[in-house]
């Protein structure tokens, strides 16, 4: 039986779009009213398509539809991969009228998006995100794009979405792994902005790992509601939204060092969150207790606290110098000032930087 259980809007003016969040929502849901023309396109991957691909069908009553169906995985989010959208758009005369619609995680996200924002100059798309990661996080505020070999996510647009569809029900077919790593976007909006929702994090965690669905609709209905006023606060990053950012210059490091897809985007955010929190002690920031309370919940949420094996802090500053926060070849960094809120600076001494990495680093 589906049922809505949470309704909000990101508001952007005549841009705005809804979020909906129930379960047993996808074949049930009608989303033909977010589909202006009669084309309706959807992308998906080979290990989502035969889950959730049939009943995905079904929320478009009418439409005529056609589907891509990409590789999995972060190492697939690129030129080579984006091209398969295009050629079934092409191939299947799709107009400027067509509607795309991203049916999977992060990466199947990130990639239909950026598609529908280059498609013959931009057309709509609807997310249906199916992780917990892109129900949280990527599915919402429009960034889209693909990985280059040197840096992770630096070829994109902002795109925003028509619609975002979540059904808690995909959760249950996701790996734990899958599921901490979406943990770990959750623990930052209790970070970075609302000290209650960390409180409840405490509290819930044991339910959210054991995939509790009434706790998990409750946490990413929190932390969409986070997301959503962000965005519409600073839609394109000038300034507040990229403390988002919390353990993601780390985190692309990490990712970036390890190769696309071997550590999953959310197990490296987490410890690299772990990393900001440290950094962000050592600059008197915040308590070291406070710290250590971070550290706790992240490492209960089973993510991992160290780096990879191997990588020195060498590799984190090579890779850190093209993130796309840093401002004329200043590092900027999001650190905590105080729990339950985060700033973004370029002040973080050279030396308590290099404490930070010296630490964590096993390669010495």
């Amino acid at each position: 039986m589906s049922k809505v259980l949470h309704e909000l809007t990101v508001e952007l003016g005549e841009r705005s779009y809804p979020i909906i969040i129930g379960h047993g929502l996808l074949g049930s849901y009608d989303l033909s009213s977010f589909v202006t023309g009669s084309q309706v396109m959807i992308v998906t991957n080979e290990t989502v398509a035969p889950l959730y691909l049939k009943r995905a069908l079904a929320c478009f009553p009418g439409k005529a539809i056609d589907t891509v169906v990409l590789p999995d995985g972060e190492k697939y989010k690129d030129w080579q991969t984006l091209n398969k959208i295009f050629d079934g758009l092409l191939e299947n005369r799709h107009t400027r009228k067509t509607t795309l619609v991203a049916l999977g995680g992060g990466v199947v996200g990130d990639m239909t998006g950026f598609a529908s924002a280059c498609y013959q100059r931009g057309v709509p798309f609807i997310q249906i995100p199916t992780t917990l990661l892109s129900q949280v996080d990527s599915s919402v505020g429009g960034k889209t794009g693909i990985n280059h070999p040197l840096g992770k996510n630096m070829v994109g647009a902002f795109h925003q979405p028509e619609a975002v569809l979540i059904d808690t029900d995909s959760l249950t077919t996701l790996p734990a792994r899958e599921v901490s790593a979406g943990l770990a976007e959750v623990i930052k909006y209790g970070l970075i902005r609302d000290i209650g929702f960390l409180g409840w994090l405490e509290t819930e965690m044991d339910r959210l790992v054991a995939v509790e669905a009434s706790a998990l609709a409750e946490a990413i209905y929190r932390s969409c509601v986070c997301k959503a006023d962000v965005v519409a606060r600073d839609e394109r990053e000038g300034g507040l939204r990229a403390i988002l950012n919390l353990g993601h210059t780390f985190g692309h490091a990490i990712e970036t060092y390890a190769g696309y897809g071997n550590w999953l985007h959310g197990e490296a955010v987490g410890t690299g969150m772990i990393m900001a929190a440290d950094l962000s002690a050592r600059e008197g920031m915040i308590s070291r207790e406070q710290c250590d309370r971070a550290a706790a919940l992240i490492r209960r949420a089973g993510l991992p606290e160290l780096p990879p094996e191997g990588m020195a802090p060498g590799d984190f500053m090579e890779l850190m110098a093209v993130d796309k926060k840093n401002v004329d070849g200043k590092l900027r960094l999001v650190l905590l000032d105080g729990i339950g809120h985060a700033v973004v600076t370029s002040d973080a001494t050279a030396d308590n930087l290099a404490a930070t990495l010296a630490g964590f680093c096993r390669s010495g």
